[in-house]
């Protein structure tokens, strides 16, 4: 039998290649600062060499084993973006006299061990798909967890912080990674719903009343995030996610339109109600006025701050260690895009920006290479959630729109939110490793018995050749949810068995006569056949409509083909072709 075997490179000398350049960018920069700030090269750069030369190693031969035909472009950039990061950070500490750093180095190793132990033990991401109603239930409890008292803390005006023992937490950065499985999970089954039903008005398709439920309470929770949290960001976020994978779900215009409307009511109803709301929109369209920008709490000071620091960047910057990032208050956290402006210029900035594009890119290349419904829009979700919060943190602090809480993904100061990157990082390799990794198919006509046999092979791995292998069927892969997951992805593709092929070859072709007109010889009617017919297969219902075969005065019977009782069986991919 002929097997169409792909031959695929895993890439991960790539990936290792890279992986050597972001930690060059990160360790340039702190020699730089150093010698801007000392004259030497600090003592915490071979600090910084040894731990993130360990822990990408780590990573790398992690992947290498559990995951090698992961995208070899996704961990590098967040590992330079990362490296980029605490650089700046360890600047601003510098100057603020803080171990604001050494706390961030910390993070950073906790973060990359997560998304090693993520990537190992996940074996496959479909598996969540089995927690879709469990996730969404997490996700609002983290998100509402602020609001519980003595665990939620007020800090400068949002309560949006938790504590737990020595350790504060920011549950909502976790709670968009559940939202986005859950949200991947419930539109892979009610997609079609959601597109077709319901009332077309003013060519806007909308949707049945009943399907309004889960869009309802997104919007309701995020209000009151909005309202009770007084976080801007965070309810942005979410519900701006949700419409987000509606629209790559249904392909459906009107559900921008409707999400859009209805964040916009929530917002004007919150606006004229709640003063720390009108705060935070007189802090965004008056930021020059002396009031509003010397007032003690909501005011414009730090915006406009960090607006007069970008600018004095100018298009290459003063140099790392030779601008003035403090002046601005939470430099390193909220503002560190402002620093990094300064220091970098607006070349460095449009570095910086161009990593985060190539990431989101390579997020929703992920999505499309994967093979079914589950993956493509989890992973679509999670690069949107990447690509949506660097807007939201980019354009509150250019004043494009009103400044919000969101953080710079992998750059800003803060545990909670380089925890939840990294574990989206995780999650994308493991996506993509199940999309690249090639699975030997049989071409068409091959038997059942020939094609289980195939399917079971082992993967041979070395430099010389790279044997394709599917990626399900490895021992500790061979459960029940997986078979059930398997059904749910490729219900409806059937594999065509080679003796159905062979017996309807061997049978004479069949025509579906037409009647054309009477006087044909001995009186009876002419028959014209239909060219160009195609050979079909009978099933069991059809045979017993058809009873016995056809038969004439004049014309031999016609030899039925063989049936086929045999249920059928499915195949792996949607496309066996």
């Amino acid at each position: 039998m002929s097997i169409d075997t792909p031959q695929v490179r895993t890439r991960r000398g790539s990936e290792l290649f890279l992986l050597a350049c972001g930690l060059g960018i990160g360790a340039m920069a702190y020699a730089i600062i150093g010698f801007a700030l000392d004259d030497s090269i600090p003592a915490e750069f071979f600090t910084f060499i040894a731990t993130m030369s360990v822990l990408g190693l780590l990573l790398h031969a992690v992947i290498r084993k559990a995951a090698p035909f992961a995208d070899p472009l996704i961990m590098p950039i967040a590992f330079a973006l990362n490296n980029v990061g605490l650089a700046m950070i360890f600047r601003i500490s510098r100057a603020m006299d803080s171990d604001l750093a050494t706390k961030q180095l910390g993070w950073t190793a906790v973060s990359i061990v997560a998304c090693a132990v993520v990537v190992f033990f996940v074996k496959d991401h479909r598996i969540l798909r089995r927690y879709t109603y469990v996730t969404m239930l997490s996700a609002l409890v983290l998100a509402m967890l602020p609001l519980v008292p003595f665990l939620g803390r007020e800090i400068n005006g949002a309560q949006i912080w938790i504590h737990i023992g020595p350790f504060s937490l920011q549950p909502a950065e976790f709670s968009k990674i559940l939202l986005a499985v859950f949200f991947a999970g419930y539109l892979v089954e009610n997609r079609d719903r959601l597109a077709l039903a319901g009332p077309k008005i003013a060519g806007i398709q909308l949707p049945r009343m009943r399907d309004f439920g889960p869009i309802i309470l997104v919007w309701v929770t995020s209000i009151v995030i909005l309202v009770m949290q007084r976080d801007l960001g965070t309810s942005l976020l979410i519900f701006g996610l949700f419409v987000a994978m509606l629209y790559i779900a249904t392909e459906r215009i009107s559900w921008i339109v409707i999400g859009f409307l209805m964040f916009s009511v929530g917002v004007v109803a919150a606006l004229s109600q709640f003063t720390h709301v009108q705060s935070r929109f007189d802090a965004w369209l008056h930021a020059l006025d002396n009031e509003v920008f010397n007032a003690e709490f909501g005011g414009s000071g730090q915006l406009v701050r960090g607006m007069y620091g970008m600018a004095s960047g100018g298009l290459f910057g003063t140099g790392l260690g030779e601008g003035r990032p403090t002046i601005v208050p939470f430099s390193y956290s909220d503002f560190i895009f402002a620093s990094l402006g300064e220091e970098l210029g607006l070349t460095g900035i449009f570095a910086i920006l161009l990593l985060y594009v190539l990431f989101v890119q390579r997020g929703f290349r992920v999505a499309l290479g994967t093979r079914d419904g589950f993956g493509k829009l989890l992973a679509s979700g999670l690069a949107f959630v990447i690509a949506w919060q660097m807007f939201v943190v980019i354009g509150g602090v250019t004043r494009v729109i009103p400044l919000t809480g969101l953080t710079t993904p992998f750059m800003a100061y803060g545990g909670s939110s380089l925890l939840a990157n990294w574990v989206i990082v995780a999650i994308l390799l493991r996506i993509s490793d199940n999309a690249r990794r090639p699975s030997p198919l049989p071409l068409r006509g091959a038997t059942g018995s020939e094609d289980d046999g195939t399917r079971r092979r082992s993967a041979v791995i070395n430099d010389a050749n790279v044997q394709a292998v599917d990626p399900h069927d490895q021992p500790e892969q061979n459960t029940e949810h997986f078979q059930w997951m398997n059904q749910l992805d490729n219900a409806g593709t059937q594999v065509i068995q080679r003796r159905d092929v062979i017996s309807a070859q061997e049978a004479p072709a069949t025509t579906d006569a037409q009647p054309v007109a009477p006087g044909g010889e001995s009186g009876r009617p002419t028959t014209a056949p239909t060219p160009h017919a195609a050979p079909s297969f009978p099933s069991a219902r059809s045979a017993q409509s058809q009873g016995s075969p056809r038969t004439s005065p004049d014309l031999p019977a016609v030899p039925q083909p063989e049936q086929d009782h045999t249920p059928p069986r499915y195949s792996r991919r949607e496309d066996s072709e």
